[in-house]
Protein backbone atom coordinates (compact mmCIF):
# COMPACT_ATOMS: atom_id res chain seq x y z
CA UNK A 1 0.00 0.00 0.00
CA UNK A 2 1.38 3.27 -0.86
CA UNK A 3 1.94 6.41 1.64
CA UNK A 4 -0.60 7.99 -0.57
CA UNK A 5 -2.88 5.05 0.07
CA UNK A 6 -2.56 5.19 3.93
CA UNK A 7 -2.67 8.65 3.56
CA UNK A 8 -6.34 8.54 2.83
CA UNK A 9 -7.80 5.88 4.81
CA UNK A 10 -6.24 7.73 8.03
CA UNK A 11 -8.51 10.54 6.39
CA UNK A 12 -11.35 8.74 5.83
CA UNK A 13 -10.92 7.16 9.53
CA UNK A 14 -10.82 10.62 11.35
CA UNK A 15 -14.07 11.68 8.81
CA UNK A 16 -16.10 8.84 9.96
CA UNK A 17 -14.85 8.84 13.76
CA UNK A 18 -16.16 12.82 13.83
CA UNK A 19 -19.26 12.08 12.24
CA UNK A 20 -19.96 9.29 14.33
CA UNK A 21 -19.54 11.90 17.44
CA UNK A 22 -21.56 14.33 16.00
CA UNK A 23 -24.36 12.17 15.82
CA UNK A 24 -24.04 10.98 19.35
CA UNK A 25 -23.58 14.23 20.54
CA UNK A 26 -26.90 15.35 18.52
CA UNK A 27 -29.26 12.18 18.86
CA UNK A 28 -27.82 11.26 22.21
CA UNK A 29 -27.01 7.56 22.81
CA UNK A 30 -27.67 5.46 19.93
CA UNK A 31 -27.39 1.83 19.78
CA UNK A 32 -24.26 0.69 16.64
CA UNK A 33 -26.81 -0.25 14.20
CA UNK A 34 -28.50 2.91 14.65
CA UNK A 35 -25.48 4.84 14.40
CA UNK A 36 -24.15 2.80 11.49
CA UNK A 37 -26.93 4.00 9.59
CA UNK A 38 -26.96 7.60 10.55
CA UNK A 39 -23.55 8.21 9.35
CA UNK A 40 -23.82 5.69 6.47
CA UNK A 41 -21.19 3.30 6.97
CA UNK A 42 -20.88 -0.47 7.81
CA UNK A 43 -21.35 -2.27 11.30
CA UNK A 44 -17.72 -3.16 10.76
CA UNK A 45 -16.37 0.05 10.47
CA UNK A 46 -19.13 1.26 13.75
CA UNK A 47 -17.54 -1.05 15.71
CA UNK A 48 -13.53 -0.66 14.66
CA UNK A 49 -13.95 3.62 15.12
CA UNK A 50 -16.06 3.07 18.15
CA UNK A 51 -13.17 0.77 19.95
CA UNK A 52 -10.97 3.51 19.74
CA UNK A 53 -13.38 5.95 20.96
CA UNK A 54 -14.30 3.91 23.97
CA UNK A 55 -10.46 3.54 24.36
CA UNK A 56 -9.76 7.12 24.34
CA UNK A 57 -12.85 7.63 26.48
CA UNK A 58 -14.56 10.06 24.13
CA UNK A 59 -17.38 7.17 23.61
CA UNK A 60 -18.77 5.00 26.65
CA UNK A 61 -21.27 2.28 26.60
CA UNK A 62 -24.52 2.52 28.05
CA UNK A 63 -25.52 -0.26 30.15
CA UNK A 64 -28.44 -1.60 32.67
CA UNK A 65 -30.07 0.99 34.50
CA UNK A 66 -27.85 3.90 32.44
CA UNK A 67 -30.40 2.72 29.38
CA UNK A 68 -33.01 4.50 30.99
CA UNK A 69 -31.14 7.27 32.69
CA UNK A 70 -30.18 8.05 28.61
CA UNK A 71 -33.07 8.39 27.89
CA UNK A 72 -33.37 5.36 25.71
CA UNK A 73 -37.08 3.33 25.63
CA UNK A 74 -36.60 0.12 27.32
CA UNK A 75 -38.51 -1.64 24.39
CA UNK A 76 -35.95 -0.70 22.14
CA UNK A 77 -33.29 -2.34 24.22
CA UNK A 78 -34.64 -5.91 23.26
CA UNK A 79 -31.78 -8.11 25.21
CA UNK A 80 -28.90 -5.81 23.41
CA UNK A 81 -27.96 -2.90 25.99
CA UNK A 82 -24.20 -2.80 25.43
CA UNK A 83 -25.21 -1.86 21.75
CA UNK A 84 -25.89 1.52 23.03
CA UNK A 85 -23.42 3.92 23.01
CA UNK A 86 -23.02 8.23 23.97
CA UNK A 87 -21.04 10.70 23.75
CA UNK A 88 -18.61 10.55 27.35
CA UNK A 89 -19.66 14.27 28.66
CA UNK A 90 -16.55 13.80 30.96
CA UNK A 91 -14.26 14.14 28.15
CA UNK A 92 -14.43 17.74 27.62
CA UNK A 93 -16.16 20.62 28.15
CA UNK A 94 -17.27 23.87 25.48
CA UNK A 95 -17.51 26.97 26.43
CA UNK A 96 -19.34 29.99 24.38
CA UNK A 97 -19.20 33.67 25.18
CA UNK A 98 -21.71 36.62 24.20
CA UNK A 99 -21.05 39.98 24.07
CA UNK A 100 -24.25 42.59 24.07
CA UNK A 101 -23.60 46.67 24.77
CA UNK A 102 -24.61 45.69 28.98
CA UNK A 103 -23.35 42.26 29.66
CA UNK A 104 -21.37 39.39 29.54
CA UNK A 105 -22.50 35.73 29.26
CA UNK A 106 -21.03 32.66 29.41
CA UNK A 107 -22.16 29.29 28.86
CA UNK A 108 -20.22 26.03 29.32
CA UNK A 109 -21.39 22.83 28.88
CA UNK A 110 -20.15 18.64 29.11
CA UNK A 111 -19.94 16.83 25.59
CA UNK A 112 -23.15 15.90 25.89
CA UNK A 113 -24.31 19.62 25.71
CA UNK A 114 -25.88 19.48 29.19
CA UNK A 115 -25.19 22.75 30.97
CA UNK A 116 -22.48 22.96 33.61
CA UNK A 117 -22.48 26.49 34.81
CA UNK A 118 -23.85 30.00 33.37
CA UNK A 119 -23.26 33.33 34.45
CA UNK A 120 -23.29 36.83 33.38
CA UNK A 121 -22.20 39.81 34.39
CA UNK A 122 -22.83 43.40 33.54
CA UNK A 123 -20.68 46.25 31.58
CA UNK A 124 -21.06 49.52 30.99
CA UNK A 125 -22.06 50.58 27.12
CA UNK A 126 -18.81 52.60 26.81
CA UNK A 127 -16.61 49.85 27.96
CA UNK A 128 -14.22 49.51 25.30
CA UNK A 129 -13.11 45.76 23.78
CA UNK A 130 -10.24 45.05 25.43
CA UNK A 131 -11.72 45.38 29.38
CA UNK A 132 -15.01 43.34 27.32
CA UNK A 133 -12.16 40.71 26.73
CA UNK A 134 -10.71 40.83 30.29
CA UNK A 135 -14.07 40.60 31.80
CA UNK A 136 -14.74 37.30 29.45
CA UNK A 137 -11.79 35.65 30.40
CA UNK A 138 -12.26 35.81 34.07
CA UNK A 139 -15.66 34.92 33.92
CA UNK A 140 -14.85 31.69 32.05
CA UNK A 141 -12.37 30.98 34.33
CA UNK A 142 -14.39 31.81 37.04
CA UNK A 143 -17.19 28.40 35.64
CA UNK A 144 -14.56 26.61 34.55
CA UNK A 145 -12.75 26.58 38.48
CA UNK A 146 -16.67 25.91 39.60
CA UNK A 147 -17.14 22.59 38.24
CA UNK A 148 -13.72 21.74 38.70
CA UNK A 149 -12.49 21.89 35.48
CA UNK A 150 -9.70 23.79 33.81
CA UNK A 151 -8.65 25.61 30.27
CA UNK A 152 -6.93 22.48 29.22
CA UNK A 153 -10.43 21.04 29.41
CA UNK A 154 -12.17 22.88 26.54
CA UNK A 155 -12.38 21.85 23.00
CA UNK A 156 -13.03 24.85 21.99
CA UNK A 157 -14.38 28.30 22.67
CA UNK A 158 -17.46 30.30 20.37
CA UNK A 159 -17.96 34.00 20.99
CA UNK A 160 -20.66 36.24 19.89
CA UNK A 161 -20.59 39.90 19.09
CA UNK A 162 -23.14 41.85 17.33
CA UNK A 163 -22.66 43.19 13.89
CA UNK A 164 -21.62 41.25 10.82
CA UNK A 165 -18.45 39.15 10.73
CA UNK A 166 -16.24 39.73 7.47
CA UNK A 167 -15.63 35.84 6.51
CA UNK A 168 -13.01 36.70 5.00
CA UNK A 169 -10.58 39.30 7.25
CA UNK A 170 -12.35 37.82 10.58
CA UNK A 171 -12.85 41.82 11.56
CA UNK A 172 -16.34 42.50 12.85
CA UNK A 173 -18.11 44.82 10.51
CA UNK A 174 -19.98 48.17 12.12
CA UNK A 175 -23.24 48.09 13.40
CA UNK A 176 -25.16 50.10 16.17
CA UNK A 177 -23.55 53.27 17.47
CA UNK A 178 -21.29 52.76 20.19
CA UNK A 179 -20.18 49.28 19.25
CA UNK A 180 -17.05 48.27 21.24
CA UNK A 181 -16.04 45.15 18.79
CA UNK A 182 -16.27 47.05 15.29
CA UNK A 183 -13.02 46.98 13.75
CA UNK A 184 -11.39 43.92 15.79
CA UNK A 185 -10.57 40.45 14.73
CA UNK A 186 -12.45 38.75 17.54
CA UNK A 187 -11.06 35.00 17.24
CA UNK A 188 -7.02 36.44 16.91
CA UNK A 189 -7.60 38.20 20.17
CA UNK A 190 -9.15 35.70 22.13
CA UNK A 191 -7.01 33.39 20.52
CA UNK A 192 -3.54 35.65 22.30
CA UNK A 193 -5.04 34.37 25.78
CA UNK A 194 -7.00 30.77 24.89
CA UNK A 195 -4.78 28.15 23.55
CA UNK A 196 -8.23 25.99 22.27
CA UNK A 197 -10.18 26.84 18.58
CA UNK A 198 -12.02 30.12 18.58
CA UNK A 199 -14.96 30.66 16.85
CA UNK A 200 -17.00 34.27 16.55
CA UNK A 201 -20.43 34.68 15.04
CA UNK A 202 -23.48 37.37 15.24
CA UNK A 203 -25.39 36.76 18.01
CA UNK A 204 -28.36 36.72 16.65
CA UNK A 205 -27.47 33.50 14.46
CA UNK A 206 -25.75 32.21 17.86
CA UNK A 207 -29.43 32.33 19.45
CA UNK A 208 -30.38 30.67 16.74
CA UNK A 209 -28.44 28.09 16.86
CA UNK A 210 -30.00 27.81 20.88
CA UNK A 211 -33.40 27.50 19.85
CA UNK A 212 -32.62 25.25 17.14
CA UNK A 213 -30.72 23.17 19.75
CA UNK A 214 -32.35 23.38 22.82
CA UNK A 215 -35.97 25.58 21.94
CA UNK A 216 -38.96 25.81 19.81
CA UNK A 217 -36.49 24.27 16.88
CA UNK A 218 -35.26 21.03 18.32
CA UNK A 219 -37.64 18.89 16.49
CA UNK A 220 -37.16 20.58 12.99
CA UNK A 221 -34.51 20.36 10.67
CA UNK A 222 -35.24 23.70 8.53
CA UNK A 223 -35.43 26.69 11.03
CA UNK A 224 -35.12 30.70 10.03
CA UNK A 225 -34.61 32.57 13.53
CA UNK A 226 -36.07 36.25 13.71
CA UNK A 227 -34.82 38.57 16.18
CA UNK A 228 -36.71 41.75 17.06
CA UNK A 229 -34.62 44.06 19.58
CA UNK A 230 -32.91 47.22 18.66
CA UNK A 231 -32.10 46.04 15.54
CA UNK A 232 -33.59 42.69 13.43
CA UNK A 233 -31.32 40.31 12.85
CA UNK A 234 -31.95 36.69 11.59
CA UNK A 235 -30.51 33.17 11.58
CA UNK A 236 -31.02 30.40 9.52
CA UNK A 237 -30.35 26.77 10.05
CA UNK A 238 -30.61 24.15 7.18
CA UNK A 239 -31.09 20.45 7.34
CA UNK A 240 -29.31 21.86 10.69
CA UNK A 241 -26.14 23.47 9.77
CA UNK A 242 -26.53 27.06 10.18
CA UNK A 243 -25.56 29.59 7.28
CA UNK A 244 -22.71 31.79 8.26
CA UNK A 245 -23.87 35.09 6.41
CA UNK A 246 -22.51 34.54 2.98
CA UNK A 247 -19.79 35.50 0.75
CA UNK A 248 -18.44 38.46 3.40
CA UNK A 249 -20.78 37.43 6.44
CA UNK A 250 -23.33 40.11 5.84
CA UNK A 251 -26.32 37.97 5.19
CA UNK A 252 -29.27 37.60 7.76
CA UNK A 253 -29.73 41.67 7.83
CA UNK A 254 -33.43 40.97 7.63
CA UNK A 255 -34.48 44.53 9.18
CA UNK A 256 -32.55 46.36 6.22
CA UNK A 257 -35.06 44.35 3.53
CA UNK A 258 -37.74 46.80 2.28
CA UNK A 259 -41.27 46.82 4.10
CA UNK A 260 -42.41 50.14 1.89
CA UNK A 261 -40.29 50.97 -0.72
CA UNK A 262 -41.88 54.54 -0.59
CA UNK A 263 -40.92 54.94 3.32
CA UNK A 264 -38.42 56.71 4.87
CA UNK A 265 -34.71 56.84 3.95
CA UNK A 266 -32.65 54.46 6.12
CA UNK A 267 -28.83 54.90 7.00
CA UNK A 268 -28.02 52.10 5.23
CA UNK A 269 -28.55 53.64 1.83
CA UNK A 270 -32.75 51.87 1.27
CA UNK A 271 -35.84 52.91 2.06
CA UNK A 272 -38.94 51.47 4.31
CA UNK A 273 -36.44 49.10 5.76
CA UNK A 274 -38.24 46.69 8.27
CA UNK A 275 -35.98 47.76 11.37
CA UNK A 276 -37.82 51.49 11.33
CA UNK A 277 -41.34 49.64 11.95
CA UNK A 278 -40.83 46.54 13.86
CA UNK A 279 -37.44 47.44 15.71
CA UNK A 280 -38.16 48.15 19.92
CA UNK A 281 -37.34 51.46 19.03
CA UNK A 282 -39.24 52.12 15.80
CA UNK A 283 -42.76 51.29 17.92
CA UNK A 284 -41.59 52.93 20.97
CA UNK A 285 -40.91 55.68 18.98
CA UNK A 286 -44.39 55.51 17.32
CA UNK A 287 -46.12 55.05 20.79
CA UNK A 288 -44.44 58.21 22.10
CA UNK A 289 -47.33 60.61 21.70
CA UNK A 290 -49.44 57.65 23.91
CA UNK A 291 -46.54 56.39 26.15
CA UNK A 292 -44.29 59.65 26.84
CA UNK A 293 -40.80 59.92 25.35
CA UNK A 294 -39.05 58.27 27.67
CA UNK A 295 -41.26 54.74 27.76
CA UNK A 296 -39.52 51.64 27.40
CA UNK A 297 -40.41 48.00 26.59
CA UNK A 298 -41.75 47.11 30.09
CA UNK A 299 -44.53 50.27 29.32
CA UNK A 300 -44.75 48.89 26.59
CA UNK A 301 -45.96 45.53 27.18
CA UNK A 302 -48.06 46.81 30.38
CA UNK A 303 -50.44 48.91 27.66
CA UNK A 304 -50.48 46.19 25.34
CA UNK A 305 -51.74 43.73 27.78
CA UNK A 306 -54.47 46.51 29.19
CA UNK A 307 -55.58 46.85 25.79
CA UNK A 308 -54.53 50.50 24.74
CA UNK A 309 -56.31 50.44 21.99
CA UNK A 310 -52.95 52.52 20.21
CA UNK A 311 -50.56 49.97 21.29
CA UNK A 312 -52.29 47.22 19.68
CA UNK A 313 -52.80 49.02 16.49
CA UNK A 314 -48.79 49.56 16.36
CA UNK A 315 -47.90 46.12 17.20
CA UNK A 316 -50.60 44.56 14.89
CA UNK A 317 -49.13 46.83 11.65
CA UNK A 318 -45.41 45.88 12.92
CA UNK A 319 -46.47 42.27 13.11
CA UNK A 320 -48.15 42.87 9.11
CA UNK A 321 -44.83 44.34 7.82
CA UNK A 322 -42.53 41.67 9.35
CA UNK A 323 -45.63 39.16 7.97
CA UNK A 324 -44.61 40.83 4.25
CA UNK A 325 -40.79 40.77 4.37
CA UNK A 326 -40.81 36.81 5.83
CA UNK A 327 -43.21 35.96 3.12
CA UNK A 328 -41.09 37.07 0.83
CA UNK A 329 -37.97 34.90 2.45
CA UNK A 330 -40.50 31.81 2.89
CA UNK A 331 -41.07 32.30 -0.62
CA UNK A 332 -37.35 31.87 -1.56
CA UNK A 333 -36.19 29.26 1.11
CA UNK A 334 -39.09 27.26 2.53
CA UNK A 335 -38.75 27.30 6.03
CA UNK A 336 -40.47 24.56 8.12
CA UNK A 337 -40.29 26.87 11.46
CA UNK A 338 -40.14 30.35 11.79
CA UNK A 339 -38.92 31.37 15.28
CA UNK A 340 -39.84 34.60 16.37
CA UNK A 341 -37.15 36.28 19.22
CA UNK A 342 -35.80 38.99 20.74
CA UNK A 343 -37.59 41.77 23.50
CA UNK A 344 -40.78 42.90 21.01
CA UNK A 345 -41.53 38.88 20.67
CA UNK A 346 -42.27 39.37 24.43
CA UNK A 347 -45.83 40.79 23.33
CA UNK A 348 -47.24 37.37 22.26
CA UNK A 349 -49.79 37.16 20.08
CA UNK A 350 -50.31 40.54 19.63
CA UNK A 351 -46.91 40.43 17.28
CA UNK A 352 -47.15 37.05 16.22
CA UNK A 353 -50.76 36.52 15.18
CA UNK A 354 -50.41 39.43 12.55
CA UNK A 355 -47.30 37.64 11.43
CA UNK A 356 -49.25 34.59 10.65
CA UNK A 357 -51.96 35.94 9.07
CA UNK A 358 -50.05 38.20 6.56
CA UNK A 359 -47.86 35.82 5.80
CA UNK A 360 -50.47 32.83 4.99
CA UNK A 361 -52.17 35.82 2.90
CA UNK A 362 -49.04 36.69 0.77
CA UNK A 363 -46.81 33.38 0.67
CA UNK A 364 -47.28 30.96 -2.41
CA UNK A 365 -49.38 28.36 -1.37
CA UNK A 366 -46.53 26.16 -1.29
CA UNK A 367 -44.81 28.37 1.44
CA UNK A 368 -47.02 29.68 3.38
CA UNK A 369 -47.55 27.11 6.25
CA UNK A 370 -44.16 27.89 7.91
CA UNK A 371 -44.90 27.17 11.44
CA UNK A 372 -44.86 30.63 13.38
CA UNK A 373 -43.64 30.05 17.32
CA UNK A 374 -42.76 32.32 19.63
CA UNK A 375 -38.48 32.15 20.92
CA UNK A 376 -38.23 29.61 24.10
CA UNK A 377 -35.54 30.54 25.41
CA UNK A 378 -34.01 32.98 27.88
CA UNK A 379 -33.80 36.61 25.76
CA UNK A 380 -29.97 38.16 24.64
CA UNK A 381 -26.43 37.23 26.15
CA UNK A 382 -27.70 34.44 28.24
CA UNK A 383 -29.10 32.43 24.64
CA UNK A 384 -26.89 33.70 22.72
CA UNK A 385 -24.10 31.73 25.02
CA UNK A 386 -25.86 28.59 25.05
CA UNK A 387 -25.72 28.98 21.59
CA UNK A 388 -22.45 29.53 20.95
CA UNK A 389 -21.56 26.44 23.13
CA UNK A 390 -23.39 24.58 20.75
CA UNK A 391 -21.78 25.73 17.85
CA UNK A 392 -18.21 24.40 19.42
CA UNK A 393 -20.07 20.85 19.80
CA UNK A 394 -21.09 21.18 16.01
CA UNK A 395 -18.61 22.82 14.56
CA UNK A 396 -15.11 22.61 15.85
CA UNK A 397 -12.32 21.16 13.58
CA UNK A 398 -11.19 17.71 14.61
CA UNK A 399 -13.17 17.78 17.79
CA UNK A 400 -12.25 13.95 18.39
CA UNK A 401 -7.97 14.92 18.08
CA UNK A 402 -8.65 17.62 20.30
CA UNK A 403 -10.69 15.21 23.09
CA UNK A 404 -8.47 12.20 22.62
CA UNK A 405 -5.53 14.89 23.49
CA UNK A 406 -7.04 16.65 26.44
CA UNK A 407 -5.81 15.45 29.56
CA UNK A 408 -7.84 14.72 32.84
CA UNK A 409 -10.47 12.55 31.30
CA UNK A 410 -12.09 9.84 32.96
CA UNK A 411 -12.76 7.19 30.39
CA UNK A 412 -15.16 5.06 32.04
CA UNK A 413 -17.17 8.02 32.84
CA UNK A 414 -21.19 7.06 31.75
CA UNK A 415 -23.07 8.62 33.71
Amino acid sequence: MTAKDTGSLRALRRTNSERMLSALMEHGALHRAELARICGVSRTTVSTIVADLITGGVVVEVVGDQVARAGIDASEVDGRARGFLRANPAAGAAAGLDFTLERVWCHLTDLSGETLASDGVRTARDTPWQERLTAGIALLDELLESTGRHRDNLVGVAIGVPGPLDLQTGVVGPSLPGQAWAGVNVAAEFGRHLAVPVLVENNTRLEAVAEFTWGAGRDVRDVLYLGLSTGIGSGLLVDGNLHHGGARGGGGEIGHLSADSSGAPCPCGNRGCLVQYASVQAVLAALAPVLGEDAGLDELLASAADGQPETLRVLREAGELTGRVLANICNLLNPERIIVGGELARAGDLILDPIRATLRRTAMTLTRDADVVAAELDLGARAGASGAAALVLRQTDQLVAALLSAPDRQPNEAS
